[in-house]
């Protein structure tokens, strides 16, 4: 049987303010190997760690990120009180150099680090992939950059030798045709658009398959090729005891984990 690796998506998003720094280590935490979190850039060029251009949907604010400052957003709470009630206060959006000190903490640990199409369109794409290279750096050994924008893919492997992957939107010929002249180390695609019925296309890729909450559907998938699954309820599919890799079984992945500890 081949068992995936897991990937915490937006860090524990399911219990915890997704792309934030207690979301990313509460992943670490539960025995994440694999995190995931998404980047913008602000209105003067820094990189932050935020999924959406607007803070509605997290902090409640009708505000857009990209036109304010690193300052400005230090201010703004992403406690995402709509879905998760009064249970955090005071979580902020972190900065990319924010997360960069919490992977160096984890040395074992691999992010994938979404570069957002609406930055790169508003700021163009070398500006953001560039500034995003810079503070990656101290980590970059421990990233990979991905993204659904293909230019952006390729840009940051023509800056950087680094991995990278692309995130496609759909599953069809064209597509596949992109894939094999983009040819990235990582394929996403989220399960749900791949026909029962097909195979996983073979290239230079791993596939990586989202957004999986069931452990028997990712042990399916990896049935079918799939390396990597991508999940927002990391420290649930953790504890289905196939999937737990044996670094946690032994206790011996980086700090100390919690991840038999009740929600």
């Amino acid at each position: 049987m081949k068992i995936p690796h897991l990937i915490a998506h937006r860090g524990y998003a399911k219990h915890y303010p997704e792309n934030t720094l207690v979301a990313l280590e509460a992943a670490l935490q539960a025995g994440a190997c694999y995190i995931e979190f998404d980047v913008q850039l602000t209105a003067d060029g820094v990189p932050v760690v935020c999924h959406d251009a607007t803070l509605q949907r997290t902090a409640g604010v009708d505000q857009h990120l990209l036109s304010m400052t690193a300052a400005q957003l230090a201010g703004i709470y992403v406690n995402e009180t709509a879905r998760l009630g009064d249970k955090f206060t005071d979580v902020t959006i972190p900065t990319l150099a924010d997360v960069v000190a919490l992977l160096k903490k984890w040395p074992q640990a691999t992010a994938f680090v979404e570069m957002k199409e609406e930055s790169l369109k508003a700021f163009g794409i070398e500006n953001v992939v560039k500034a995003i290279l810079k503070v990656l750096g101290p980590a970059l050994d421990q990233c990979v950059l991905i993204s659904f924008e293909r230019l952006a893919v390729r840009c940051a492997r023509a800056m950087q030798p680094v991995q990278v992957g692309w995130v496609m939107r759909q599953w069809d010929a064209a597509t596949r045709s992109a894939a094999t002249a983009l040819a990235p180390n990582y394929l996403f695609c989220n399960y749900k658009k791949i026909p029962a019925d097909d195979v996983l296309w073979i290239g230079p890729w791993q596939w990586a398959l989202y957004e999986v909450t069931n452990p028997e559907i990712a042990l399916l998938l990896a049935a079918r090729g799939a390396s990597l699954i991508e999940t927002m309820s990391i420290g649930e599919m953790l504890r289905y005891p196939l999937l737990r890799p044996l670094s946690l079984r032994q206790g011996s992945f980086g700090q100390p984990v919690a991840h038999d500890k009740p929600l």
